[in-house]
């Protein structure tokens, strides 16, 4: 499959799992749009769109906590991606490994 022919919504975004590559944990759900996936795809490292500051993040610029891309999946709709990382460090800002540490109850 092409980038071209992934679903993007009206923003220009599509929302992205990201998957330890090696003990399947999710560590994390961020949102990609066209260059910040062809920047991942590029330099193997997992860039995303931040919607706050409304520019690329380079994950890990700033921590050192990079996550390098071992594989891009997509789904059955071609609206979501799924990205198995080597995470290096934490991929929460909080310094979780994870952002899915608490639980609801």
């Amino acid at each position: 499959m092409k980038i071209d022919e992934l679903k993007f919504d009206d923003r220009g975004l599509i929302p992205a799992v990201v998957q330890d590559a090696e003990n399947k944990d999710v560590l994390m759900v961020a949102y990609m749009n066209r260059e910040s996936l062809e920047t991942t795809f590029r330099d193997g490292k997992a860039c995303y769109w931040s919607r706050s500051r409304q520019e690329l993040w380079l994950k890990g610029a700033t921590s050192g906590h990079f996550q390098n891309v071992k594989s891009i999946k997509y789904d059955c709709d071609a609206d979501t991606l799924l990205l198995l990382v080597e995470q290096v460090g934490a991929a929460c800002h909080t310094g979780e490994r994870s952002c899915f540490y608490r639980e609801l109850t």
